[in-house]
């Protein structure tokens, strides 16, 4: 259901049921959960790569097991076991093909969103009388123009990665076969940062809708004392004036 491979310091997940286009059913919730909790859980992984088998990467939720009554939520972290809660840790989705309905929300989970040029991203579930419930709806217009998402949502008509990527959703755009390559050089840009000041900053960039400016602003502070009071805060002014890569202490 679901592949990973270790090439430290960065986990490969890939979707694999290339069959079913990689739709998620329960067991690749469930499986997908489990990479996720292993990239966290070690010190040595710092980012993760989200990619899928061939022909896609995920034509989101399979309607087949859906009919039959399957529900591919994992509790605590809903649809797939990542659309209510990714990774602590970085993670890039790698799109090939196509990332539709519960595939393209599985991307939107994710903080980087590297796609091949002719890759088609959309949320179709209005024509399957449902709607984009495991976070489309919420997260596609905190990303691209609203008027852009409502089309998109409405229509059900998917839109080109490089169209997409023209709107800042798609962080890099490659030739087709080239999305995890390129998703893995990304997350080597990452993972050469101190990982407590990644993690720091991830958290901050998540949760900063659900604070006021004066909250943000407090909290903010309290992420810097605790920050500067880390080894890599030092070893990283340092490295700079000494003009040598950091040593990074704190995983």
């Amino acid at each position: 259901m679901v592949l990973v491979e270790r090439r430290e310091p960065l986990l490969l997940i890939t979707l694999n049921r290339p069959a079913a286009r990689n739709a998620v059913n329960g067991a690749m919730a469930a499986a997908l959960a489990a990479a996720l909790d292993e990239l966290d859980g070690d010190g040595t992984l710092l980012v993760g790569v989200l990619a899928g088998a061939p022909p896609g990467f995920s034509a989101g939720m399979d309607l087949r097991a859906f009919a039959a009554g399957e529900r591919p939520w994992i509790e605590g972290r809903g649809f797939a076991g990542i659309t209510e809660r990714s990774s602590r840790k970085p993670l890039i989705a790698a799109i090939e093909g196509f990332a539709l309905a519960g595939g393209l929300e599985v991307a939107l989970a994710c903080d980087l969103i590297v796609a091949a040029r002719d890759a088609l991203l959309g949320i179709p579930e209005v024509t399957r009388g449902l709607f984009a419930a495991a976070g489309g709806l919420v997260r596609l217009p905190r990303r691209i123009p609203y008027h852009v998402a409502a089309e998109m949502a409405l229509t059900g008509q998917p839109l080109a990665a490089g169209r997409l990527h023209e709107l800042g959703l798609v962080n890099r755009l490659c030739e087709s076969g080239q999305a995890s390559s390129e998703a893995i050089e990304l997350a080597l840009a990452v993972a050469a940062n101190s990982p407590l000041a990644v993690r720091t900053t991830k958290e901050i960039l998540e949760r900063q809708h659900d604070w006021s400016r004066e909250e943000a602003l407090k909290r903010q502070a309290e992420f810097f004392e605790l920050i500067v009071a880390e080894p890599d805060a030092l070893e990283g002014a340092a490295a700079f004036t000494q003009k040598r890569p950091p040593r990074w202490r704190t995983q």
